[in-house]
């Protein structure tokens, strides 16, 4: 099912393939209903979804319409993505793993609920993958830009929150799978093509990602003061690297790769003596 569910997720950027996206989706769906992990609440949550999908489509022409439809799927989005849509039973696949000796327990979950990001996004803003990008940069500024994403992490080894400390558990294969399609890619559609891309259109390109940043920090502030303020600046990276590219995959790729750098490098989550 959540293999599925990421081939479907991975098909979706392609126009060509996402008739076959969708109906990988469906699959999925039907899948996760047989094994307990929608119930018929969410199966009728997601009933109201297309309903509000009909009305975004059908009535593109409508401008009042469709802007109450676009709305209605971008809230339905939050609402997913804080996990407050009632019937998703997401499996905890990792129960208090350590990934090195000083690293803190770490938990994990496949999301059903917040993988359905990029769809429904998508269907409230079509150029969500691929928009026009802002700036041609050269392989100087995308080479500073991934050399940015190690210098955050010592940033955050310097404040005595992170050790370095090399790891290549056992779970990486589970972790990798729900971290690119599952978190990052599902972020990324919130926060960087959708919130971005219509901030930009308001209020322009440079506005537009600090404040893209700062409210996918704020949504760590469950992990303190800190966490925030990483988080906000990783939202940096992965903003520019949307702004340069104007393509949904390079932002979560870095987002990914952030993660993965961290996961493999650092004591993950955080540092435990």
């Amino acid at each position: 099912m959540w293999i599925i569910l990421a081939v479907s997720l991975g098909m979706l950027s392609s126009p060509r393939l996402r008739l076959i996206s969708f109906v990988l989706l469906s699959v999925a769906t039907a899948i996760a209903f047989i094994h307990g992990v929608l119930t018929p609440l969410s199966l009728a949550c997601l009933a109201i979804i297309l309903w509000i999908v009909f009305l975004r489509q059908y009535f593109n022409a409508r401008k009042t319409i469709s802007l109450i439809a676009e709305f209605l799927l971008f809230v339905v989005a939050i609402l997913l993505f804080f996990h407050q849509l009632p019937g998703f039973n997401n499996p905890k696949i990792l129960d208090k793993v350590i990934a090195g000796a000083h690293s803190s327990p770490y938990s994990m979950y496949f999301n059903f609920d917040k993988s359905l990001l990029p769809f429904i996004l998508l269907i409230a803003l079509p150029t969500l993958f691929c928009s026009n990008p802002t700036s041609k940069p050269t392989w100087l500024h995308w080479s500073a830009l991934i050399l940015l994403v190690p210098i955050l992490l010592f940033v955050a080894m310097a404040a005595g929150v992170l050790r370095i400390e090399m790891s290549f558990p056992s779970w990486i294969w589970q972790f990798s799978l729900a971290n690119l399609f599952f978190v990052s890619l599902a972020e990324e559609a919130l926060f960087r093509g959708y919130i971005q891309q219509r901030l930009s259109e308001r209020f322009g390109h440079v506005l537009a990602l600090f404040i893209a940043s700062a409210l996918f920090g704020l949504t760590h502030f469950s992990g303190g003061y800190f966490l925030v303020v990483f988080s906000s600046l990783a939202g940096l990276i992965y903003g520019l690297a949307w702004m340069w590219s104007a393509k949904l995959w390079i932002s979560t790729l870095f987002h990914f790769g952030l993660n993965l750098t961290h996961l493999l490098f650092f004591t993950y989550p955080m540092y435990q003596a």
